[in-house]
């Protein structure tokens, strides 16, 4: 019998790479969908007519008791979330709602109609914040500096509170910053590399960025979604820090991809102070330790190869948009 999944956010970056990673292994995969992200499936389109999306939201306790009936999940990963950081300042409520409370209904759906699933947290490295030792392991203190990572604070307290009060199978993934060609393009990551592409291309003059000191661990973010799914193949439930262990800074990047497409980014990045968050975290940096010695898990992608993929999945989109254009 195939084992059934259930994946929030599947229409996302991880969600989309679970998907295809779990398709691999001949999972049955129910996807839950926003009803107002319908359209919003771009990462799934090469696999949709293998997989079942139901609509729901986290924040509507009722779709989620639906979802999780229909779907009898074995397996549920909550990679639902308002994810980025920067909107997290704009809207802390809904970030809160979303991130957090989102993570307590649906677990409260899984405790009353598939309390046997085993159930992946999406934590983030983000929850450490402003850490006072590094590199960060699953026993660092948690010293959140932005709305986002408080509502993840209270997501991955709550997936642990629901693990010791209810006997549930829960595991808490703390991952590190992971980036791919499917990240979006919000994120300053994929911004650097899509101002890339445009500016080879000829269609954008410069890059304004915020800080281009602030240093985070990347990793590419199938690495990422193979370790939610070892997490959930393991005899008893437990957390784990997702990183490289080796951190780079937004210029390192930056230098990276401009090189890559054989500019120099001194010609046309700028710094840009309305851009910087109101608190932002200067450096992170994790320890995989526990990852690797009990889940057999590390980073299989480079921080250069990463760049260099993202790059050009960007060129090509450009230049196929631009020969899409002149027909």
């Amino acid at each position: 019998m195939k084992r059934r999944v259930l994946i929030s956010g599947i229409n996302g970056q991880d969600g989309s790479y679970l998907t295809d990673f779990l398709l691999d292994k001949d999972y049955e995969i129910y996807g839950l969908l926003r009803r107002s992200s319908h359209t919003a499936t771009d990462r799934l389109r090469h696999c949709l007519d293998r997989i079942r999306l139901i609509p729901g939201d986290v924040t509507d306790q009722s779709s989620l008791m639906r979802a999780v009936k229909l779907a009898d999940p074995h397996e549920v990963y909550n990679f639902a979330a308002m994810s980025y950081v920067a909107h997290s300042f704009e809207a802390p409520i809904s970030t809160m709602e979303i991130t957090g409370g989102g993570t307590v209904k649906l677990l409260e759906a899984v405790r009353h109609h598939a309390p046997h699933a085993r159930f992946y947290q999406a934590s983030s490295s983000e929850m450490f914040g402003s850490a006072e030792m590094s590199p960060q392991t699953e026993e660092t203190p948690f010293r959140p500096i932005s709305p986002y990572g408080c509502a993840k604070v209270y997501a991955h307290t709550m997936a642990v509170t629901y693990r010791e009060a209810y006997q549930m199978f829960i595991c808490c993934g703390i991952a590190y910053n992971h980036e791919s060609p499917r990240r979006g393009e919000e994120f300053v990551t994929r911004k650097i590399t899509k101002a890339v592409a445009r500016i080879k291309a000829g269609q954008q003059d410069e890059l304004r960025l915020g800080s281009l000191y602030t240093k985070r661990d990347w990793s590419h973010a199938r690495d990422i979604v193979k370790g939610a799914w070892l997490t959930l193949q393991q005899n008893r439930p437990d957390d784990y820090v997702f990183a490289s262990g080796i951190s780079h800074s937004v210029l390192e990047l930056v230098e990276l991809a401009f090189n890559y497409a054989g500019l120099d980014y001194q010609k046309y990045v700028k710094t840009d102070p309305t851009l910087l968050r109101p608190t932002d975290v200067h450096h992170l940096l994790g320890l995989s330790a526990k990852a690797t010695q009990l889940l057999g898990w590390k980073p299989t992608v480079s921080f250069s190869q990463l760049v260099q993929e993202m790059v050009e999945n960007d060129c090509a989109l450009v230049e196929h948009s631009n020969s899409v254009s002149l027909r």
